[in-house]
């Protein structure tokens, strides 16, 4: 991509969303491999690679939370950094992005205190048992050291993938990724650490992610620039930019508590087999909602720099095919799930138990995933022309108004009470989706037209 940004609002949609979502996905799948490829090696650790798998499971929810507030600052930054490059006011552009930096650090100085200090307390309340506390405790502590890493990579390259250099904030994943892929079975087999191993493995590997990042926005090749001089907390451009990632924030960090729910309610109805389920479960989850994020985050640029540029016809054009894009993943993908849930448990797991138990569990849980390709379309429309309250309130609506009650209330209604806790997540998402599209015909129109009626 060269320095000048206008082929935003000129070139074809179409093309702009190859370009700018392929690799952002492509991004976004290897990313994942950073969850998923931890739990691939520590669940076939030999002897007790199953309690293993359990404990790091336990752990997601710090892990969410940490990613959440790199997303709490860049996804509500990068979108309004895009919007003011659409009014060809790059000054500010970059006094966002050097505010955003700034408190990144000093959320990353709080977080890594924080699990430093008491993650096993915080693991034990999360749903982690005697079998497994020593595992997470271990695995938790040494990640708790690259939180500044996580932070960085994840939010700062947000700020890349806005200014349209897609291959670029591919590239910063999968230097980490492959990183990742290969210190992994050195740590845990070669060095005989086990999950310590794993945890020191992605650590490293994010190390050098943020370091591919930095050195970009510092170089001469970017186009809004990380100043010494903008790395200052500026009330008035960055409190803007948190409401608006507030949305995503509470999309992550909910993930948190209502896996503390589910762990919690199935130690309850079943046992530490039901939990190592939820851990498979929430992983092929991802194989849903990263794809989905990376095709809507490669939109984004192209809706907000457009917005920023008051063109409402390429902010309609871009929506009607992002949503097509994303219903037609979201559906594929449903039916794969639906026809072979074994294949998917067993990527995780050699345990013939653990991977019956999955399959019914897995059809359950991803029920109403086809529909998921409207909520993301939705939502990242909402965050993409700085729609701050819509963006929030379908963030809350899902997790919290809906989700978070029917964990505790499908296994007073269903027989088979584990299977019921499951049952919740398909159950909240055709709610959700229903509701998310209605509030977005309302709003999407509104907020296009008086754009309109501005000019």
């Amino acid at each position: 991509m060269n320095q000048d940004k206008t082929f935003l609002g000129t070139e074809p949609i179409g093309k702009l969303l190859r370009q700018l979502a392929v690799p952002t996905v492509i991004a976004q799948l290897v990313n994942m491999l950073y969850n998923i490829v931890d739990r691939i090696y520590i669940g076939h650790i030999p002897g007790d690679g199953d309690l293993a798998l359990t404990g790091v499971g336990v752990c997601l929810p710090l892990i969410l939370i940490v990613s959440a507030f790199a997303a709490l600052v860049a996804s509500g930054g990068a979108p309004r950094a895009s919007i003011y490059m659409g009014k060809q006011d790059h000054d500010t552009a970059e006094k966002i992005l050097g505010g955003c930096f700034a408190l990144q650090l000093a959320v990353s100085a709080l977080l890594t205190a924080v699990l430093l200090l008491w993650s096993r307390d915080l693991l034990l309340a999360f749903g982690a048992s005697e079998n497994t506390i020593g595992y997470a405790a271990s695995y938790m502590q040494i990640y708790a050291v690259g939180t500044v890493f996580v932070q960085l990579t994840l939010g700062l390259n947000a700020f890349i993938t806005a200014q349209g250099f897609a291959k670029i904030g591919m590239r910063t994943v999968l230097i980490g990724a492959v990183a990742n892929i290969v210190l992994d079975p050195i740590f845990i087999y070669g060095l005989h650490m086990g999950v310590r191993g794993a945890a020191l493995a992605t650590i490293l590997s994010q190390g050098l992610s943020c370091i591919w990042v930095l050195r970009f926005l510092t170089g001469p090749k970017t186009l809004l620039r990380l100043k010494k001089e903008n790395v200052r907390f500026r009330p008035a451009l960055i409190l803007p930019c948190v409401a608006l990632g507030t949305a995503t924030f509470i999309m992550q960090a909910s993930e948190s508590v209502i896996s503390v729910c589910f762990n919690s309610s199935l130690l309850k109805y079943g046992d530490d087999i039901a939990v190592g389920a939820m851990t498979i479960l929430s992983s092929v989850m991802q194989f849903a909602m990263l794809p989905l994020q990376g095709i809507a985050q490669g939109a984004q640029p192209i809706t907000s720099y457009n917005y920023g540029a008051r063109n409402t016809q390429r902010v309609r054009q871009t929506f009607r095919l992002l949503l097509k894009v994303c219903l037609c993943y979201s559906v594929a993908l449903w039916a794969v799930i639906q026809l072979c849930p074994g294949a998917f448990a067993r990527i995780f797991t050699p345990n013939a138990a653990l991977v019956a138990f999955t399959v019914p569990a897995l059809r359950i849980y991803c029920g109403a995933l086809f529909l998921f390709g409207i909520q993301i379309a939705c939502q990242m429309t909402f965050v993409s022309i700085g729609a701050a309250g819509c963006s929030i309130i379908v963030a809350v609506l899902r997790k919290f108004v809906l989700l978070l009650p029917l964990i505790y209330l499908m296994p007073r209604l269903l027989a088979d009470q584990t299977m019921a806790v499951y049952t919740a997540e398909p159950v909240a998402d055709a709610i959700a989706v229903t509701c998310t599209a209605i509030l977005f015909t309302v709003q999407f129109r509104k907020a296009l037209r008086k754009l309109d009626a501005e000019d």
